[in-house]
């Protein structure tokens, strides 16, 4: 019997990925990828092209029964009636909305205050935005940036006829639709998202699943007044949302799509894709207690919760994941970059950092690095810079400055967990991913820092994998995604070394 195969989309920053991958077993098949172009702001047509590309490299997609689509987060693509892009999206890297982010929440906090809440303009807007839809604004997130063209380019922003994120931009194409001439129907009603996306936009709600229409209001006014005029909440009821999917449903699409599934019976399906954090959680085949640390150029903490959490400090973004929980995610913009800036002080390669770290005795010796090379994120300290604090004569040498390297890392990535910890999250399993954490100085380090084992898996493509999972999931009919096997690399053990962390956390204040 001829094997059922699904593939998997990772539509990311970087590059779009496609995994071709056995339904049954979620063993690869084939596997292709296509660069997308640099910057924070891109035409969407070059992540479509990169998908066929990657599609080409894979081998095809004729022999597809169901493809997913996870995607980066916090994205916006504005479509005019007719389905055309109306200007180049704006990415979740693009800080250009940060005054916006700030009006937003002085807008929700200008009303007076109720009993119980913040006596602050600004606190008070951030602890209404998190009880509204779990996060606080910054620049990342979508509703910032529809306020910023709403603010710069009117224009553009009377022809929005609708808002989706790049994995549901890229979903509705892969179902066939796309622009059309004028007079003809866009079938914008046929976009779709997924609980994890839509709850990185600031508009959707995920603890009650449903759209917030006069958040979008906000949005949509071309000034920073507090409440939503009529034109604006009449635009936001006008505005077409993707529709919200369930973590097993098919999405919609047209007959023959002529995109997958050519020489399948009954063609290939379409399963709600997700964000990329959330389809990641998916890949590694996260439950509730599970937290997952990842270090890319920025670091991720992000745990899997029964319940919905709200920091009414913003610290912590209240996202739900791709199976029905939700997932609480802290983010730095400093982690691996911090390596890197050892590697280039000392002048060393990863190796040589790696001996010269492990040289060293738990503390360096007195020596802490805050790492706040570019500002953080988590804790909200966009001006900020990073120290090195502590020196004496005796720390001051190669070994004692790259411990402190590997642990500020480390330690940041512990006040991401502290914090979800402390909204009642469990944290009873950590899974350490990213391009830092190959670094073996990272992974011997980290349970002393964290303060218990970490499980690290092999590396691979998650969200391309978690992608794949959900179709597979979708593809069955079944109520639970199908238990695929995660390849773990080892599990690391460590005395833990609070004294450490409790250096830094004075260090940092």
């Amino acid at each position: 019997m001829d094997r059922i195969l699904v593939a998997g989309v990772d539509t990311s920053t970087q590059s779009c990925k496609v995994r071709v991958t056995d339904a049954e077993t979620g063993a690869l098949v084939r596997f292709g990828q296509a660069k997308h172009p640099d910057g924070s702001t891109v035409d969407p047509q070059a992540w479509w092209d990169a998908f066929l590309q990657a599609a080409e490299q894979a081998g095809g997609l004729a022999d597809v029964s169901a493809i997913a689509v996870g995607g980066q987060q916090h994205g916006m693509v504005l479509l005019d009636a007719q389905g055309a892009v109306i200007r180049d999206a704006m990415l979740w890297n693009d800080t250009s909305s940060a005054p916006q982010a700030e009006e937003l929440i002085m807008a929700l906090g200008a009303a007076p205050a109720a009993d119980g809440e913040a006596q602050d303009v600004r606190a008070r807007g951030v602890e209404r935005w998190v009880k509204a839809v779990g996060s606080s604004p910054v620049a990342s997130y979508t509703l910032t940036k529809v306020k910023w063209v709403a603010e710069h380019e009117p224009d553009h922003a009377a022809r929005i006829a609708a808002i989706c994120l790049p994995h549901d931009w890229l979903t509705w194409r892969i179902a066939g639709y796309g622009p059309v001439a004028e007079g003809e129907d866009a079938h914008l009603d046929m976009l779709v998202t997924d609980r994890s996306d839509a709850s990185g936009t600031l508009y959707f709600d995920a603890a009650r699943n449903e759209y917030r229409p006069e958040l979008l209001a906000l949005g949509l006014r071309s000034d920073a007044t507090a409440e939503p005029d009529g034109a604006s909440f009449d635009m936001a009821q006008r505005i077409v949302l993707p529709k919200v999917l369930g973590p097993n449903e098919v999405a919609p699409a047209l007959a023959d799509p002529a995109i997958a599934g050519a020489d399948v019976d009954g063609g290939c399906i379409i399963a709600p894709g997700g964000g990329d954090n959330a389809m990641a959680s998916l890949g590694l085949g996260m439950a509730v207690g599970d937290v997952s640390v990842s270090l890319g150029t920025s670091g991720v903490a992000a745990a899997v919760s029964e319940a919905p959490v709200h920091d009414l400090t913003g610290s912590v973004s209240g996202f739900a994941d791709c199976t029905g929980h939700f997932l609480p995610l802290a983010c730095t913009i400093n982690a691996s970059r911090i390596l890197d800036a050892a590697r280039a002080a000392l002048d060393v390669d990863y190796d040589e950092l790696t001996d010269l770290a492990l040289d060293a005795r738990p503390g360096a010796d007195g020596l802490t690095l805050v790492p706040y090379f570019e500002g953080e994120r988590t804790p909200n300290r966009p001006d900020a810079t990073a120290t090195l604090s502590g020196m004496t004569l005796r720390n001051t040498n190669r070994s004692d400055i790259a411990r402190a390297f590997v642990e500020g890392l480390l330690c940041s990535q512990r006040d991401c967990m502290e914090l979800i910890r402390s909204l009642g999250a469990a944290i009873d399993r950590v899974l350490l991913i990213g391009g830092g954490a190959k670094s073996l100085a990272i992974r011997t380090l980290a349970p002393s820092i964290l303060g218990m084992d970490v499980t690290c898996p092999a590396t691979d493509e998650y969200v391309a994998i978690g992608a794949a999972r959900q179709a597979a999931w979708v593809l069955s009919g079944v109520d639970d995604a199908p238990d695929w096997k995660v390849s773990i690399d080892a599990v690391q053990t460590g005395t833990p070394t609070p004294q450490v962390y409790e250096a830094y956390v004075k260090a940092r204040g």
